[in-house]
């Protein structure tokens, strides 16, 4: 699998830091509208210590946080002026859990851009360990100057 964008490069885009940033990679993108992250998932991410102990699971919340980080480094990544612009999540929509993510899982989290007017954007994401999807939504948001 290779790369558009390698950890080096995702951490120039996203303001995200251990344990906050759940994107490892970017393998595919059309430029503007639709881009592919990775996420590897392992027993040492440090949630898994309270969500739960016993029997593991990625809390679905960080689902949709790492499908949101997918969207920011695809309206970013060819915007020469993103470090004076923050993006400002304001909806999500038909949320969905439909699999477990586990320790061991490879997430590849789909996103999609479906409308844009000015600075609004709506997103749709998809999480999926193989074949199988694990999470869906619809995500809302505004790029806004910094100051």
């Amino acid at each position: 699998m290779d790369s558009i964008h390698n950890i080096r490069e995702i951490l120039k885009l996203l303001p995200h830091r251990y344990p906050f940033l759940l994107v490892d990679r970017i393998i595919e993108s059309d430029g503007s509208l639709r881009m592919v992250g990775i996420k590897n998932v392992t027993i040492n991410e440090a949630f898994f210590q309270g969500h739960f102990p016993e029997h593991p699971v990625m809390p679905g919340v960080l689902l949709v946080e790492a499908l949101a980080q997918v969207g920011v480094i695809l309206l970013f990544s060819g915007d020469e002026n993103r470090a004076s612009k923050l993006v400002y999540f304001s909806g999500i929509d038909k949320c969905r859990f439909r699999h477990p993510v586990i320790p061991g899982d490879q997430l590849r989290l789909e996103v999609t851009v479906l409308k844009h007017r000015g600075p609004y954007y709506k997103m749709k994401g998809e999480a999926r360990v193989g074949n199988t999807l694990a999470a869906e939504a619809e995500l809302s948001c505004a790029v806004v100057d910094r100051n």
